[in-house]
C-alpha cells in the first residue's frame, strides 16, 4: 500500500478529527466494531442518507439484532477518509466508490475480491450494466457491486422550441441535425443561446470521443488517445458550436453554470447527465417545458457509462455479515426502493421500469435505451493526475487560446508520461 502510506501524518490526523459522522457513529469507528452484528458503511451523498436509511430499516427488520451503522462524510474528505482508515486498519466495513478513485484502491490491495461471494450474494453479473461491471473490474475480478448509474442525455426545452418552430429532438438526430437546430434555436437578441458547447469531460467530449471512433485511454491503460483524429473530430464539433455562437462562452460559463441558464430558459438544449432528472424534472417552474432524448448520433452510437459500487474493505472485522448486507444492497428489493425516488438510476437492471414509471411523462427511456450501447468511464490507478491535465487543455481550447488539434497533442503526451509512471 505504498501509495496510502505516502499520506502525511498531520493529513491523516486531520481527516480522523474532522471526518464527518453518520446516523449512529461519528468517530470514523465503532465501540461496537468488532461486534460480528455490527456493519458499517461509508458515503458521501447527503441527498441520499435518507434513503440509505430506509433501506437499513428494511434489512434490520428482516435481521433482527444487526446493527447498520451509516457513515456519512462530504465527497471531498470520503476517499482521504477511507485510505487514512486503511492505514489504521480501521476501514468501514462497506462503503461506496467512484471510477476515479477505484484503481487506486484496488491496486493498493484494500478492497475484496467479490467472485468467490457471487453465489452466496445471489449476485447475478448480467443484472447490471456491462460497462459499469467492466470500471469496477480488475484483472478479471470483481470488486465492486454496482449501486447506480450514471448517461448523459440530450435535454430540451419545448417552449423555445415552439417559439422558434424548430421540430422537438428525436432518436435519429444526427449531430448535422443538432447543430442546424441550435443555429436556429439561437436569439441573440432574447438572450437566448441554441446549446451550450459543453466545456467538460464528462457530459461532453468523453462522449463525442467515442462517439467520433475515438477512445480516452485503451483498455490496457497505458495510452492516451487524445493525439488521433477521432478524438480531434469529437472535441472541434463542441469548439464550432462556440465559434458561431450559439453557445455561450467560457467565461459566462464560468460565471453561470449551463444547468443554470437551461432552467432559467436561457439554453434551448444541453448534454446533461442522468443526475440532473430530479432537478430538472422536479423543478415545478419548467417541469411541463422540458423533456430529454438520446444524444444525436455522429460516426457510431456511445455513451459513457459512469456509476458508483460498493466495496467491501479486505480487512473487514464482520466480513460475513457485510457480505449478507451488501447482498441486499445489490438486491432487487433495494434497488426497487432506489427507483421509486427517483434519485440515481439504480444499478439493477430488473427495476428499471420502476426508474422510467418515476417522472411517467417524461423520456426517461431515452436513458435506459443508451445502456444497451454505453462504455466504460475512462480510469487508470492514478486517474486525478491527468483529469486535472484535461481540466486545463478544456480551458485552453474552449477560450480558444490554442488549436485545439495543438492542445490535444500536447495533453496525450502529458498524459502518456502520467500513465508510464504507473506502470512503474
Amino acid at each position: 500500500m505504498n501509495l496510502l502510506k505516502k499520506i502525511s501524518l498531520i493529513l491523516a490526523v486531520g481527516i480522523v478529527a474532522t471526518g464527518c459522522g453518520g446516523s449512529k457513529s461519528n468517530d470514523g469507528g465503532s465501540k461496537d466494531a468488532n461486534d460480528g452484528n455490527v456493519v458499517r458503511i461509508a458515503m458521501w451523498n447527503p441527498d441520499q442518507i435518507a434513503i440509505m436509511k430506509e433501506i437499513e430499516k428494511k434489512y434490520e427488520e428482516k435481521n433482527p439484532g444487526v446493527d447498520i451503522q451509516i457513515e456519512e462524510t462530504t465527497f471531498k474528505d470520503h476517499f482521504q477518509k477511507l485510505e487514512t482508515q486503511a492505514q489504521g486498519d480501521v476501514m468501514p466495513d462497506l462503503f461506496t466508490m467512484n471510477g476515479p478513485n477505484f484503481m487506486k484502491f484496488v491496486t493498493n490491495g484494500v478492497l475484496e475480491p467479490l467472485d468467490d461471494h457471487i453465489d452466496k450474494m445471489k449476485i447475478n453479473k448480467d443484472d447490471y450494466p456491462q460497462g459499469l461491471v467492466d470500471l469496477y473490474s480488475y484483472e478479471g475480478k470483481l470488486y465492486g457491486i454496482p449501486k447506480d448509474w450514471d448517461l448523459t442525455g440530450l435535454f430540451y426545452n419545448k417552449e423555445l422550441f415552439d417559439k422558434a418552430g424548430v421540430e422537438y429532438p428525436t432518436p435519429e438526430w444526427t449531430w448535422d441535425d443538432f447543430a442546424s437546430a441550435a443555429e436556429k434555436l439561437t436569439d441573440k437578441e432574447a438572450g437566448i443561446w441554441g446549446t451550450s458547447f459543453k466545456p467538460t469531460c464528462q457530459e461532453g467530449i468523453y462522449d463525442t470521443i467515442p462517439q467520433s471512433g475515438g477512445f480516452i485511454i485503451n483498455e490496457d491503460k497505458t495510452k492516451s488517445g487524445y493525439d488521433t483524429e477521432e478524438a480531434a473530430s469529437g472535441v472541434e464539433r463542441w469548439i464550432e458550436l462556440g465559434e458561431k455562437g450559439y453557445s455561450p462562452d467560457l467565461q459566462t460559463l464560468t460565471d453561470t453554470p449551463d444547468k443554470d441558464l437551461f432552467k432559467a430558459g436561457k439554453i434551448a438544449m444541453i448534454y446533461a447527465g442522468s443526475w440532473r432528472v430530479p432537478e430538472f424534472f422536479g423543478d415545478e417552474n419548467i417541469t411541463d417545458k422540458v423533456d430529454v432524448e438520446v444524444m444525436p448520433l455522429i460516426k457510431e452510437r456511445a455513451a459513457t457509462i459512469h456509476g458508483l459500487s460498493y466495496c467491501l474493505a479486505k480487512g473487514s472485522k464482520n466480513k460475513e455479515q457485510a457480505i449478507d448486507f451488501l447482498a441486499f444492497l445489490g438486491s432487487k428489493e433495494a434497488n426497487e426502493i432506489w427507483a421509486e425516488k427517483a434519485t440515481v438510476i439504480p444499478a439493477n437492471n430488473n427495476v428499471l421500469e420502476t426508474w422510467e414509471k418515476s417522472y411517467p411523462d417524461k423520456n426517461l427511456k431515452a436513458f435506459t435505451q443508451m445502456v444497451e450501447y454505453s462504455v466504460p468511464y475512462p480510469v487508470s490507478s492514478n486517474t486525478p493526475v491527468w483529469n486535472e491535465l484535461e481540466s486545463n487543455a478544456i480551458n485552453e481550447m474552449y477560450s480558444y487560446e490554442r488549436p485545439v488539434r495543438e492542445v490535444l497533442k500536447d495533453l496525450a503526451d502529458k498524459m502518456n508520461e502520467a500513465l508510464a509512471k504507473e506502470q512503474k
